[in-house]
């Protein structure tokens, strides 16, 4: 809004289908107030969708309708912010007003507690989510030593295909609070390893703490929690993999035995985000007006790593077709030998990422999250 050739910004209700439904918030009429708040408010403020495009050459009609509004409402700018999918979805739009001959500068906008898109050393939202995760697990692993029984702790972090959300929890081992045991989905799952390592740690402490990731496969190829749904864009939903792994070991071992599953705490944890996490997604998002303005069209905004002890980061462009559906996974050499733990250089990439405090303002002792007005505009 500080742009002088933007003349108005709108909100797409609920992303890419907001523009085909043509539901737009007009964000100059919110109170700067409420906008501020939403550095320390959860969740997406505009909505979310679980909406694939299909391929332009297969079906045209979803980008003939895009290019009809987006004409419409003579928008010029367009920025989308997500993980994979979305990336996937704004690389299709670029390619498609370039080939229209529609002058409009398309820029993805990074966000996913996956940490999964390629070309960036890390993703916004991954800091903050990665800081609950480990403050959790050294909750947990106080907690589970309150009584003098035995007992194994089988706690299930977010990440399909990539572990590292379920790594995160070496930060609170490193802290001597976390977990004993840690399994990526970048390995195989293998189920009788897996109890031995169990078995192993337990006759030796009498209280286990597992990390497991959602996305846990067989050697078949299987997910441990494969519900058998599948949602628009092909993916199997998960979740139970740690009561599943709860059950099973509870008939091997015979001992007490807790399943935890996360779930959507680990993603709207706002009174534990990252001061670092929080800076550095607001700088994405200025960066990717600020490039759109300048004339840079086709671009995901990306972080790179300065070189050296102190941590800093630099911001850098990459091709949107070079980031869609490409997965980043957490490298081999920084998983151990046995695949049940990450090494120090895992601890040393994510430690400088949860540094520093950022707080919901708080009303009457409860956090007081952005309230937008969402005021439609008025449909041309």
């Amino acid at each position: 809004m500080k742009q002088e050739n933007i003349t108005a910004v709108y909100g797409a209700a609920h992303g890419i289908k907001g523009i085909l439904d043509e539901v737009f918030y007009d964000i100059g009429k919110e109170d700067a107030f409420e906008l501020e708040l939403l550095k320390t408010t959860p969740s997406s403020a505009l909505g979310s969708c679980r909406y694939k495009l299909k391929n332009a050459e297969d079906d045209e009609t979803d980008y003939k309708r895009l290019l009809e509004v987006f004409k419409k409402y003579d928008i010029r700018y367009f920025f989308y912010n997500g993980g994979n999918d979305s990336m996937d979805t704004c690389n299709k739009i670029s390619k498609y007003m370039q080939k229209s001959g529609y002058e409009c500068r398309v820029m993805g906008v990074p966000k996913t507690i996956d940490n999964d898109l390629f070309g960036t050393d890390h993703c916004p939202g991954y800091g903050s989510a990665a800081k609950y995760i480990a403050t959790s697990f050294m909750e947990v692993y106080h907690d589970a030593r309150v009584y003098d029984t035995g007992m194994v702790t089988v706690l299930e972090v977010m990440g399909r295909n990539a572990g590292w959300l379920t790594a995160a929890s070496a930060l609170a081992a490193a802290k001597g609070n976390g977990p004993d045991l840690i399994y990526l989905p970048e390995l195989v799952f293998d189920m009788d390893k897996f109890l031995a390592d169990v078995e192993r740690v337990y006759k030796e402490k009498k209280k286990v703490i597992v990390a497991v990731s959602e996305g846990a496969k067989l050697a078949d190829g299987r997910y441990v929690a494969d519900s058998g749904v599948r949602d628009s864009f092909g993916h199997a939903q998960l979740g139970g993999v740690a009561i599943t792994l709860a059950n099973i070991v509870k008939e091997k071992l015979g001992c007490k035995v807790r399943g935890i599953e996360f779930s959507l705490l680990q993603r709207c944890a706002a009174h534990c985000g990252s001061l670092t996490d929080v800076n550095e997604s607001y700088e994405a998002g200025r960066t990717a007006v600020q490039k759109a303005v300048e004339g840079v069209t086709d671009y995901m905004v990306g972080f790179e790593r300065a070189p050296g002890s102190e941590y800093k980061c630099n911001m850098k462009l990459l091709p949107l077709d070079s980031v869609a559906n490409t997965e980043k996974k957490v490298p081999r050499e920084w998983i151990n030998e046995e695949g049940n733990f990450v090494t120090q250089e895992f601890i040393d990439y994510a430690l400088p990422l949860i540094q520093g405090e950022t707080r919901p303002l708080l009303v009457d002792g409860l956090p007081r999250f952005a309230n937008l007005k969402k005021v439609l505009v008025e449909k041309r």
